[in-house]
């Protein structure tokens, strides 16, 4: 393998990447090599566990989410995808201000999660004994506020999915524990494992209080309340409602989810610089 060279630098005092606007970043080279080692590192759960990797969609139907609940769950995270009106493009073609409400809907909104558009192109389908893939996608997602790396407009999110048997779903879910913890160690990323809380729009909805009861997602927090990886059990929820079999009949799932940025700002946080933590994420990979 060819030696790994530091990646080119700006010029100096000459041009300056700024963030576009708030949630929205431009990484500098270092960084972006950083996000680029990192996804190689996590596509090595993937090939562990045999999943090719695939290409997600970059819209989701609207009517195939409300299927999934996604509605009653995080309308306060959905970003609609919309055209501009035909008067408005009229408008705007000539250079004048468009009337109000110069949009329409157009049904697609932006992915909030990989593994949505891969689980809703299975619909129908008998999976046989399991079926592994993986993706990274951009994801999007209206929050409340941004900060930094942490918590973005738009990030991409990679993710390992399995379909297949309730018992097929725990193992894989295991093997991805041990692969994210060792993975941290090996970096020098100080990470705890815990519930997590996702932020449902009806706290007091029976999702949450199922959640609550019985967690079926689990985060990696990085020291300073980061959550950077988690490990998501489904159990037959998308098998029952987009009709998707396995051998033994509804189909369990789960998923593993790397956000990247995220992990771009843990090992930046643990190592000091970008320069310092792609040394450590290059040594790793060897």
């Amino acid at each position: 393998m060819a030696p790994r060279t530091a990646p080119p630098a700006l010029p100096d005092g000459a041009v300056t990447l700024q963030d576009p606007g708030p949630g929205l970043v431009v990484l500098d080279p270092a960084r972006a090599a950083l996000f680029q080692e990192l996804d190689a590192l996590f596509t090595g759960l993937a090939e562990q566990l045999g999943a090719p990797a695939v290409v997600g969609p970059p819209l989701l139907p609207a009517e195939g989410l409300a299927r999934l609940d996604y509605f009653r769950n995080f309308p306060h995270l959905a970003v609609s995808a919309a055209r501009f009106a035909e008067d408005a493009v009229e408008e705007l073609a000539a250079g004048r201000a468009p009337a109000e409400q110069p949009v329409r809907p157009t049904g697609y909104l932006l992915p909030s999660a990989t593994c949505y558009g891969l689980l809703l192109a299975l619909a129908g389908q008998d999976v046989g004994a399991e079926l592994r893939l993986t993706a990274v996608g951009r994801c999007f997602r209206n929050e409340d506020h941004y900060d930094g790396l942490r918590r973005l407009w738009g990030f991409h999110m990679r993710e390992v999915l399995h379909v297949g048997s309730a018992d097929g779903v725990r193992e894989h879910l295991a093997r991805s524990r041990e692969f994210i913890e060792g993975l941290a160690d090996r970096l020098g990323v100080a990470v705890s494992y815990q519930p997590a809380n996702d932020p449902f729009y009806d706290k007091s909805g029976s999702r949450a209080k199922l959640m609550a009861l019985d967690p079926v997602k689990y985060e990696f927090v990085a020291v300073d309340g980061t959550a950077i990886a988690s490990v998501n059990r489904h159990r037959n929820f998308f098998g029952e409602r987009l009709g998707i079999r396995t051998e033994g009949g509804t189909a369990h799932s789960g998923c593993t989810a790397f956000g990247v940025e995220r992990w771009v700002h843990a090992t930046v946080l643990a190592h000091g610089t970008p320069e310092l933590a792609l040394r450590r994420v290059r040594d790793v990979r060897g």
